[in-house]
């Protein structure tokens, strides 16, 4: 017998879970018979794809059963089964990034949901909610090697050989079957899960459409009219439907079959979103259930990210950890392909290259998107709330999906100057088009780092005074994203952060033409003043308040964007200087106009650009020689 400490991770999940009280304890059977059918659709796919194993016998069934009087409660599979190296991996160790910060949320959170620890895949640790200690009897498909799994859940576990005598004996079972045997010792105020109406119950509840026929064992026995036992007979029935949901009739089907399904499958305590059941027939025969979460998936923003739709072909587990099923911007839908047409030796390089899944893939988006135009249309408040989670992702498709653009961009919803009341002040580019001014031929938006600085852009000003709304685009991807949208309908899409869009609303007037003869001998000194820290300084049109401001010209990053891109690794860009405007109808200009003093002017000079960077939400470019002319200034 060899003693192993848990990683760090895992003793600190184990420590939540045994010293904090859970709001949801039950889930723990859900989570082991969902484990199970995972390792029986393991060795369903290995059977009829490797040959190494289609001479193993395959006897597909999880059965549960229990002792009232000793406290015991064990759930058997004969699917793949765990070497001792499989052990250790899965059951002492959490291989996965973003652990911290799983761990931390589970912490924090108040209610302490255990259905966290099922969403982060590792539910078998749900288990010690109920248990004082737990064994795993294993056994892997295609070796004779039999090793036992202990712990009481605090700091270690042990891991010994075992032999095939040691798994409970059970009516149905060979003796000798691969596949795991996991058999919990239930706390002493925890009894009531070793019994059959309980565990019947959480079965019809959590695990009902499971895709293997899962047996209870009992033993019934008979009262005569004393009240004394006069008989009991051993019995073994099957207490699931045993069916997979997506390939019942949607007319068969109730609301709550889909979300005891998607709770079972997802490990979500939480009902979805949206669920959304499509069978195919014709050139091509596939089934699709998909669900959209009601939160976001912890893992979204991770670059390793699990996937969350599984592939299945006739209703053989083939994968659930390709990635290609459905597109990036889609990776927080969950659910189920099933083929009629895949081969069920298909590999995961011919899945890339394979014309039937693409077109599948291809369709699948096409209803998803549609669905969510339903939902949009029919229910603003849901689909409000898939906003909030889900905007970003969408504005991913934007850029990377051209063939669904025109839809993606009738989904995404955007922030606005507009006084909007509904939907928690997002809307779509219908809704701004349908406010445009009569004369108005473009969309107006500005990009930055934040909703607060961007509400308090000098670049607004003018813009509000005309009446034109702009859209207000904080998101980190919406500088990379705009630009590439092109139109909209008719109307092109201009940043009012950037040189030359103002041509159509502000055109060159002789009132202008004089303004720049006049001040052309201060715009010179202020743009000698700066160096290179601007590319130029111009006259602006559009401010009405602020003394300056800054642009960029059309064809260069701004200071959100290089972030973005050294972000990416792009870490040797050259540098691009911004773009000061300077009102010319503001005091400060009015009265630098007659300055002589080329040191005064400088100082001046970098007190604008200083502050209109500021007002961007961008870094000063030189911190001091800005504070030192602010002083300087004042003195």
């Amino acid at each position: 017998m060899a003693q192993y400490e848990f990683e760090t991770e895992v003793s600190k999940l184990l420590q939540l879970i045994i010293h904090s009280l859970y709001s949801n304890e039950e889930i723990f059977l859900r989570e082991l018979i969902s484990n199970a059918s995972d390792a029986l659709d393991k060795l369903k796919f290995l059977t009829v794809s490797d040959d190494t194993f289609k001479n193993i016998k395959f006897d597909p069934r999880i059965d549960i059963c229990f002792d009232e009087e000793k406290k015991t409660l064990t759930i058997r599979d004969t699917g793949i089964g765990m070497s001792e190296e499989d052990l250790k991996s899965n059951l002492g160790t959490i291989a996965r990034s973003g652990t911290g910060q799983f761990l931390e949320k589970l912490a924090a959170e108040q209610k302490k949901d255990s259905n966290l620890i099922g969403q982060f895949g590792v539910g078998f640790y749900s288990a010690f909610m109920v248990a004082k200690k737990i064994e795993v009897i294993t056994k892997k498909a295609g070796s004779s090697e039999v090793n036992r799994w202990t712990s009481d859940g605090t700091n270690a576990y042990e891991i010994e050989k075992a032999s095939d005598a040691d798994f409970p004996l059970i009516e149905g079972v060979d003796e000798g079957a691969c596949g795991s045997a996991v058999v919990i010792y239930l706390k002493d105020d925890k009894g009531e899960y070793a019994s059959r109406w309980r565990i019947e119950d959480l079965v019809k509840k959590y695990s009902d459409h499971v895709a293997f026929k899962i047996y209870l064992h009992y033993t019934q026995k008979k009262f005569d009219d004393k009240g004394n036992v006069e008989s009991e007979e051993a019995k073994c029935v099957q207490i699931n439907d045993g069916t997979a949901l997506w390939q019942k009739s949607k007319s068969s089907l109730k609301s709550e079959d889909y979300v005891n399904f998607y709770k079972t499958f997802s490990h979500d305590s939480d009902a979805p979103l949206l669920y959304i059941h499509t069978k195919a027939e014709g050139t091509q025969e596939y089934t699709t259930l998909f669900y959209i979460p009601a939160k976001a998936p912890f893992d979204m923003y991770h670059a390793d990210y699990k996937p969350g739709v599984k592939l299945f072909v006739k209703r053989v587990f083939i994968t659930e950890d390709d990635k290609d099923l459905l597109p990036v911007y889609l990776r927080f839908v969950k659910g189920v392909i099933d083929s009629e047409d895949l081969p069920l030796n298909v590999s995961r390089e011919i899945l890339q290259q394979n014309r039937i899944l693409a077109s599948i893939k291809s369709a699948s988006v096409k209803k998803i998107l549609s669905e969510l135009k339903r939902l949009s249309e029919n229910d603003a408040k849901k689909y409000a709330e898939f906003i909030a989670e889900y905007n970003r992702p969408l504005k991913e498709g934007l850029y990377s999906d051209f063939e669904n653009r025109d839809d993606l961009m009738e989904l995404v919803r955007f922030k606005t100057t507009f006084d909007e009341k509904e939907n928690n002040g997002m809307i779509s580019l219908a809704d701004y088009v349908s406010r445009m001014l009569p004369e108005q031929k473009s969309i107006f938006y500005l990009t930055g780092g934040n909703e607060a600085t961007l509400r308090n852009s000098p670049h607004l000003q003018f813009y509000k005074s005309k009446g034109y709304e702009v859209l207000l685009l904080d998101d980190d991807i919406d500088e990379f994203v705009m630009p590439m949208l092109g139109k909209y309908k008719d109307f092109d899409f201009k940043a009012v952060n950037r040189a030359g869009n103002t041509e159509d609303i502000a055109p060159e007037t002789e009132q202008t033409k004089e303004q720049t003869e006049d001040f052309k001998p201060l715009v010179e000194s202020l743009k000698k003043a700066l160096g290179e820290a601007v590319k130029e300084v111009r006259l602006s049109k559009t401010l009405t308040e602020s003394p300056a401001c800054i642009v960029y010209d059309e064809k260069d990053p701004n200071m959100q964007m290089q972030r973005m891109m050294k972000a990416m690794g792009q870490t040797n860009l050259p540098k691009v200087a911004p773009i000061l405007e300077v009102n010319p109808n503001h005091a400060i200009l009015q009265k630098l106009k007659s300055e002589t003093n080329a040191d005064k002017i400088a100082q001046y000079a970098t007190v604008l650009l200083g502050q209109s960077q500021l007002a961007e939400g961008e870094p000063v470019s030189e911190p001091a020689a800005f504070v030192k002319s602010i002083n300087l200034l004042l003195g």
